[in-house]
């Protein structure tokens, strides 16, 4: 079978579309764990869009090896340059440089003729030659171009220097039949096409990202690119687990294999989903929390006489235990050990006796600790960053919508206390916050939800607050008391901004 090469572009295509801005140890945790999952490419950002950017692509160079790096860049001399620069300590640097294709593009956004968008994009290509061997090509729209036109600037890039082509659905608007056709007219056409891997980029505004994706597999494509939980702009991305799993399910149907973890597919949408602040529909296919679930009597009575009767894929592939094994405060640390594991966190991935000292401390407040509530201890990592911590907080209401917070906080060591009132509870401690912390925002969203099951459950709270400097930022936290959860995370956010 032939190789299918997975290029993943959550910390590119699906981060500017959320609104939200990652720091740089969120982007490493999640280009790390990639590795972990077994992508051969991560698209780490687009350098000429920001200094963070940048410095997000430079830093993610440097520290994370055993995938190529590719940054993206219009084709503009300085952007491939700052690219460049950015990709420069990487251990297999890719540009992906590219231009629109399509007539209305052409005409309307870029104001150039056929020709001179063909000559800008050879430019592109040979330009970041210069810095590296492996250049990709996106023909942006290339779904709604003219075919002819397609396959003369496809040839020319891949004279040029291409080694990756990739054919986008930028708007999502293919059907998988269509898509596999152009492809198809890309690969029958294209002279020298045999000297190139040509790849497919699908958003999903009809919903057909990933059936397309699959699509143009079977139509040749050995690249398919995509994010994780299938975020993205608009409707998304195609979702790199959906195919993934449809490849692993159905092998001989499309004649490739992927080097992917499969058993990482679980843990590593929960680390995007957990970081970015996007929840996973609990319907989401693969790795939404209904995905194994059967309800059903008659598809119940069928799984207990024969699982394959209604389950195609085993949720341990994907890294969803079957062990239903409830954990306590009697438990030691060899039953966390042994629960950890088999969740798949391997011990020379954490501090065992940091999360066992976090574990007692939550079974001291629930009787039962469920695996979703050791996902969220392996999430925790202790003081929030800057040094920023709470210490107490104390709220007395007065009817059904007047309240009063008293907050402590912990700043770098030293004890702060202030009060305020609000309509609400947690409308009053995040004032009493604010006055602590004095860093100016706007509060985007909040939203609160059950980690687990019963009363006891934790609550998983999620903010997004706007600043100036900053953007939207993220902050999540994680309490029995939904209150406190509140609090963890307006501070989280907070302490991810440095200047506003």
């Amino acid at each position: 079978m032939q190789k299918l090469y997975i290029f993943d572009t959550t910390l590119r295509d699906g981060e500017q579309s959320l609104g939200i801005t990652l720091n740089i140890n969120e982007k490493l945790a999640i280009a790390r764990q990639l590795v972990v999952l077994g992508v051969d490419i991560i698209e780490a950002g687009f350098p000429a869009s920001s200094p963070g950017d940048m410095n997000s692509v430079r830093t993610i160079s440097r520290e994370v090896k055993g995938a190529i790096i590719c940054g993206l860049t219009r084709a503009v001399e300085k952007d491939i340059d700052c690219c460049a620069e950015a990709l420069r300590e990487a251990e297999q640097p890719r540009i992906h440089t590219g231009i629109a294709v399509s007539p209305v593009h052409m005409e309307k956004k870029l104001h150039m003729s056929p020709d001179q968008v063909i000559e800008t994009a050879v430019a592109a290509v040979k330009h970041a030659k210069k810095y590296v061997h492996d250049v990709e090509f996106y023909a942006e729209d290339a779904f709604r171009s003219d075919p002819e036109f397609l396959v003369r600037i496809v040839e020319k890039v891949i004279q040029a220097g291409a080694t990756v082509v990739n054919i986008p659905d930028t708007v999502g608007y293919a059907t998988p039949w269509q898509y596999a056709e152009l492809v198809s007219f890309v690969m029958n056409n294209v002279k020298n096409i045999e000297t190139t891997i040509v790849s497919t980029h699908c958003h999903n505004d009809l919903g057909m990202a990933t059936a397309n994706s699959l699509a143009g597999i079977r139509a040749g494509v050995r690249q398919v690119e995509g994010t994780i939980n299938g975020i993205g702009e608009r409707a998304g991305n195609t979702s790199l687990e959906e195919v993934i799993m449809a490849i692993y399910s159905q092998k001989s149907l499309y004649g490739v294999e992927t080097g992917i973890n499969t058993r990482e597919i679980a843990a590593t949408s929960r680390l995007v989903s957990t970081i970015t602040g996007v929840p996973v529909p609990n319907h989401k296919a693969i790795v939404g929390a209904n995905a194994f679930m059967h309800a059903s009597g008659i598809h119940q009575d069928g799984i207990l006489k024969e699982k394959e009767t209604y389950e195609i894929i085993d949720p341990e592939i994907v890294g969803v235990p079957r062990n239903l094994i409830v954990l306590s405060a009697r438990s030691g640390r060899h039953a966390l050990k042994h629960r950890l594991e088999e969740l798949g966190y391997t011990e020379n991935r954490y501090d065992l006796e940091a999360v066992y000292k976090k574990f007692l401390d939550l079974a001291d407040r629930k009787k039962e600790i469920f695996d979703e509530d050791l996902h969220v201890l392996m999430g925790l990592n202790g003081k929030d960053a800057n040094g920023i911590s709470i210490a107490n907080i104390s709220v007395a209401t007065n009817g059904v919508s007047s309240a009063t917070a008293t907050v402590s906080l912990e700043i770098n060591g030293e004890g702060i206390t202030d009060a305020a009132c609000g309509n609400g509870p947690v409308d009053a401690v995040f004032k009493a916050i604010d006055r602590i912390l004095r860093i100016p925002v706007n509060l985007e969203d909040f939203s609160l939800n059950s980690v687990s099951r019963g009363s006891e459950a934790l609550g998983n709270a999620m903010v997004k607050v706007r600043c100036s400097e900053n953007g939207v930022v993220v902050g999540r936290g994680v309490s029995t008391d939904i209150i406190e959860a509140a609090a963890k995370a307006y501070v989280n956010a907070l302490s991810k901004i440095t200047t506003c």
